[in-house]
């Protein structure tokens, strides 16, 4: 038996209508969200050749020190890849991303520690993100926990990897990421905490900044004692870690039964512990 629509009730017919309206409504959104996202994309192939101007992170901290009344000045300065000693690239990698020279953009095996060590303590997972992500965040994201961030996160992860060498996203990271409050960058934080060139550091001074990368707190002038712990913990790993030292240009060194390849990975996280478990409320 067929029916007209005539013959519903008034109160169906204004939900239809009323469901009609809130799917072009809701469709207008999605079209202009998605031309918006396409007309805003960043030109992750253009970092190729071309060093960026700013970051994300540096213009969201400006802008917070001006409303504050301040100046919103940073500390900042450029500087190539030859330019960074080989002990601050090798340091950096060991506290942030072992893995960086043979994943795509994403650690398997960072993600599975941050997931054990949360079962473990019964606590939330800590961030397992790879230098690629964090380089991502850092030029153009947000540090907000939302699912659009982490989308997009992901896909400028995967641009970067596809586009860029992996030399290349480990200078633009050393020169973009945060080494202390308003300190962005190798050449600004080698000169601000130890008045020397990026070029000159030692290798206690390459750990004492890569250590500071895990948290906003803890840099080289911090008298945190975990920090100090973190600093121990970098420069055992750079003692054992010796098949990154091919990618950053440092010397071979002979490979004694300490040494720690890549495929052994689960071997730096037992003989190092983590950095979370000794971290203090701050």
């Amino acid at each position: 038996m067929r029916f007209s629509i005539k013959l519903l009730p008034e109160r169906v017919q204004g939900w239809r209508r009323w469901l009609l309206a809130a799917g072009l409504v809701l469709a207008a959104l999605i079209v202009l969200w998605a031309g918006w996202t396409i007309a805003t994309w960043p030109d992750v192939g253009a970092l190729k050749h071309r060093n960026p101007s700013s970051t994300a992170f540096i213009e969201r901290h400006g802008h917070a020190e001006r409303a504050a009344g301040r100046s919103g000045d940073v500390r900042w300065s450029w500087t190539q890849w030859d330019e960074i000693s080989p002990l601050l690239k090798k340091a950096v990698l060991v506290a942030e991303d072992t893995e960086f020279f043979s994943h795509e953009g994403f650690s398997t095996h960072e993600t599975r520690e941050a997931i054990r060590q949360a079962v473990e303590r019964r606590e939330a997972p800590r961030g397992a993100s790879t230098i690629t992500q964090q380089l991502a965040k850092n030029l153009w994201l947000s540090p907000e926990r939302s699912l659009s961030r982490k989308l997009r996160e992901a896909i400028l992860t995967m641009q970067l990897e596809r586009r860029l060498e992996k030399r290349r996203i480990l200078e633009l990271y050393l020169n973009v990421v945060e080494f202390g409050p308003a300190v962005y960058g190798a050449e600004a934080g080698a000169r601000y905490y130890f008045g020397k060139s990026a070029s000159r550091l030692t290798e206690e001074e390459a750990a004492m900044m890569a250590a500071g990368l895990t948290r906003s707190t803890w840099h080289p002038a911090s008298d945190s004692r975990h920090y100090r712990l973190n600093v121990e913990r970098v420069r055992d790993l750079m003692a054992q870690l010796t098949y990154l030292d091919r990618y950053v240009g440092l010397a071979t060194r002979p490979s004694g039964p300490d040494s720690i390849a890549p495929p052994d990975l689960t071997a730096v996280s037992d003989s190092a512990g983590s950095t979370e478990a000794t971290s203090e409320p701050e």
